[in-house]
């Protein structure tokens, strides 16, 4: 049982400690909101040097819905941070329809592979919405929030 205890903690600190994103979930094609294809590598070098905000939603997803005001909110209060919003919609009409609904601000990218495709998988992906930090050196320095009053969301974005 210690064993299986001990695991278990390992586990939990290994995954808490992801700083990097695998070369798969990289190369993963995302869509613009111009239906141009893009490499997920690709839209982080275009903000290489800043912070980044990763917002993976969807608008069927009611608390990625309620908690879109409070993003938008951050948003206002960290203009320097760069706030990329990824479409978890199983179709691109409905991700367009939503970003112009729920007011969703920001740079849009569509994931057409899903929740089974290699970006979701290798950030463990169990519920949206799901928030994630990248620091001006590329690095995760925040893994998982789901609320956007996290302490560690607020840290990492300053």
């Amino acid at each position: 049982m210690k064993s299986l205890i001990t695991l278990l903690l390992f586990v939990s600190f290994a995954q808490a400690q992801n700083k990097t994103f695998s070369e798969a979930a990289l190369n993963e094609k995302f869509l613009s909101e111009d239906n141009t294809e893009i490499k997920f590598s690709e839209i982080l070098q275009q903000y290489n040097g800043k912070t980044v905000f990763i917002d993976l939603w969807a608008s069927w997803c009611k608390d990625c819905i309620a908690g879109m005001p409070k993003v938008q909110k951050l948003r206002k209060e960290n203009p320097e941070v760069v706030f990329l919003f990824l479409s978890l919609d199983k179709e691109t009409e409905s991700w367009n329809h939503g970003i112009k609904k729920y007011g969703v601000i920001g740079e849009n990218y569509f994931i057409p592979a899903g929740w089974k495709g290699a970006f979701c998988s290798s950030i463990d992906l169990d519920w949206i919405p799901r928030y994630m930090v990248v620091n001006p050196e590329g690095e995760i320095s925040l893994y998982k929030a789901i609320e956007t009053n996290d302490e560690n969301l607020l840290k990492a974005l300053k």
